[in-house]
């Protein structure tokens, strides 16, 4: 079927791993702390609970309490925030979600350390920064109906030569290409799909894409590789360049599969960020 349409391009994403910094300093109590915070002065409609989670985990961001510390009980905590038992414990199991904070039965809450394994990379961090970038658009260089050759039918759990939708994209920012992209969809009659992809010229749309839709769920992995001939030439960048292969694959609510693509980001230009722990900046937002 067809083809083209212009405009623009998208931003980065690498790889940083950040916990709290700062020389060791006795914890203070919390007690030290005002009785009522910048946080509570800036959000006087927010739950003490969250209030009291928030003021902690700015401590610890900030080194005053330290893994192994243990924090102040619960009737000190209540003391100091005038509240009750239960807005106590709701704003500990705050911290246990966040994974700040361990508790032991019969011997308090204690402060835990950065745990490598726990950290969690999104990929809408990295997206939501080119949302409002009226610069990133997306280029559709290809849309067509083909023949599946091994490789897709074997992951679209197809026959040979069965048809399929192709896509080819490119997405880029300021003109620059960032992100190429190739998916491959289960062919259905029934729904026109390459007429709607010719539509899709914005990043929202693409996130957004009818592929998806009707789908139950997806399989994302994440891998460096580097690029072919083909895939450097659309990105502008030598043959053998590092880049991030995202490649998905969805299947719909029969559990079988209806999309199969993948994603080639510039390594030179992407980056994901997890943070493990408290940070410090948390309490200047």
């Amino acid at each position: 079927m067809a083809e083209t349409l212009p405009k623009r391009e998208s931003a980065g994403a690498s790889l940083r791993v950040s916990g709290s910094t700062g020389d060791r300093r006795p914890a203070e109590p919390l007690s030290a702390r005002p009785r009522d915070g910048h946080r509570r002065d800036r959000r006087p409609h927010e739950p003490a609970y969250l209030r009291i989670a928030d003021a902690i985990s700015e401590q610890i961001g900030a080194g005053l309490y330290r893994a192994g510390d243990q924090l102040p009980t619960e009737s000190q905590l209540r003391a100091q925030y005038g509240v009750s038992p239960m807005t106590v414990r709701r704003a500990i199991r705050i911290l246990l979600d966040r994974g700040l904070v361990t508790t032991t039965q019969g011997k308090g809450t204690f402060v835990r350390s950065p745990d490598m394994g726990e950290a969690i990379f999104r990929l809408q961090e990295m997206t939501d920064l080119w949302m409002d970038d009226a610069s990133v658009a997306v280029l559709l260089l290809e849309a067509r109906i083909r023949a599946a050759d091994e490789q897709v039918a074997a992951m679209l759990d197809l026959s040979l030569g069965d048809p399929i939708v192709f896509l080819r994209r490119v997405i880029q920012r300021k003109g620059q290409p960032l992100i190429y992209q190739l998916e491959h969809v289960v062919y259905d009659e029934h729904r026109p799909l390459v007429e709607a992809e010719l539509q899709v010229t914005s990043l929202e749309g693409l996130l957004h894409s009818p592929q998806v839709e009707g789908v139950r769920g997806g399989l994302l992995s994440i891998q460096a590789v580097s690029l072919d001939a083909e895939a450097a030439g659309v990105l502008d960048v030598p043959e053998g360049s590092a880049a991030f292969c995202l490649e998905g694959l969805f299947s719909d609510f029969d559990g079988r599969p209806v999309s199969w693509g993948r994603f080639l980001c510039r390594a030179d230009q992407f980056r994901l960020t997890s943070y493990l722990g408290a940070t410090a900046t948390k309490a200047e937002e």
